[in-house]
């Protein structure tokens, strides 16, 4: 064979790769073509909003399109993730998730969509729950409110931001701990309740730091344990409730970020690339911290590692709120 011929050879095998992989490229999704919405199963200025909106630029900049930060709130987080698993699957509406999606499944027993068809696509945030309380209580540590609570039980208030609300599971998590029942008062949203404890008409909650650290730090209300293996930053004075006498009572908050089942994989790697760029910005790491949570990392910040750590969530809060018997159907 001549030294032209085999150069012919070559040439066509080199143009049948590039177009094989131009083809093998044109089959993967254009992604995002157009802005994504991020859908907010919760009221604006609430805790899982904030830290949506704290996100939003970071991943309009990456992935070059605006990202839209959509409140559809009501029924517990139940009415967003519904709009999503309406939604196409096509990366440009997604679930910005918390620990509402691990209870939902338990919490409704009746569905219009399967409760279970998300891609995650990795953690953004871990938020400590603070154990707190009105200004004036009379206990000024965690044992003596545990005290409190086994003296008083049900002539005690302790209020949350509704059934199935962080704040609500963190109640049941304190109560099963502690062994006695008080009076729940579920509210329509966490400033709600709020402001009820800091008039001192509410005796009690449990809620994420990002929606009191303030008011513990102005001193307008009173903190008795963070319910995280260490200190909050944000709160350093306030020990953790392994410190102050009561290592059972663990969880923290969440939020990670959801596309609709069948969304591409493609698409779920490109979204989380986002969310990682996003999450090593040292403004949303200052922001945070300053706010009482810490970005995600490690494995679960991949959408696999979110994947199994939700799916463990909704197993971890299935026996509480069965043994409650607390449903918000």
């Amino acid at each position: 064979m001549s030294r032209i011929a085999r150069r012919g050879m070559l040439a066509a095998a080199l143009a049948a790769g590039l177009s094989g992989g131009a083809a093998a490229q044109g089959s993967a999704p254009a992604f995002p073509t157009r802005p994504v919405t991020m859908v907010v199963g919760f009221a604006a200025g609430g805790p899982a909003d904030v830290i949506a909106r704290l996100i939003a630029p970071g991943l309009s900049a990456d992935l070059g399109q605006p990202v839209v930060v959509e409140n559809v709130g009501g029924a517990g987080g139940s009415i967003g993730q519904a709009r999503i698993a309406a939604a196409r699957p096509d990366g440009h509406a997604i679930l910005f998730g918390s620990l509402a999606q691990a209870t939902i499944p338990t919490l409704y027993r009746r569905l219009p969509f399967d409760p279970l068809a998300l891609e995650a696509l990795g953690m953004v945030n871990e938020v400590p729950m603070a154990i707190i309380a009105r200004r004036n209580f009379p206990a000024t540590n965690l044992a003596e409110l545990v005290a409190a609570i086994r003296r008083e039980g049900r002539n005690l208030n302790l209020g949350n931001a509704g059934v199935g609300s962080t704040s609500h599971l963190c109640s049941l998590l304190l109560l099963s701990a502690v062994g006695t029942p008080v009076t729940l008062i579920p509210y329509r949203g966490n400033a709600l309740a709020m402001n009820d404890l800091m008039a001192g008409t509410l005796d009690i909650s449990c809620d994420q730091t990002t929606n009191n650290a303030e008011q513990i730090r102005a001193g307008t209300i009173r903190a008795f344990a963070i319910t995280t293996p260490a200190r909050a930053a944000a709160l350093p004075d306030v020990p953790t409730t392994a410190e102050a006498g009561l290592p059972e009572m663990r969880m923290s908050g969440w939020n990670m970020l959801f596309a609709p089942a069948g969304t591409p994989r493609p698409v779920v790697e490109r979204l989380n690339r986002a969310l990682l760029a996003t999450l090593r910005d040292e403004n949303v790491v200052r922001r945070m911290g300053e706010l009482g949570s810490l970005p995600a990392s490690g494995e679960r910040t991949t959408p696999a590692g979110a994947q199994t750590f939700w799916r463990a969530e909704i197993e971890r809060w299935k026996p509480l709120i069965e043994a409650a018997g607390q449903y918000a159907d």
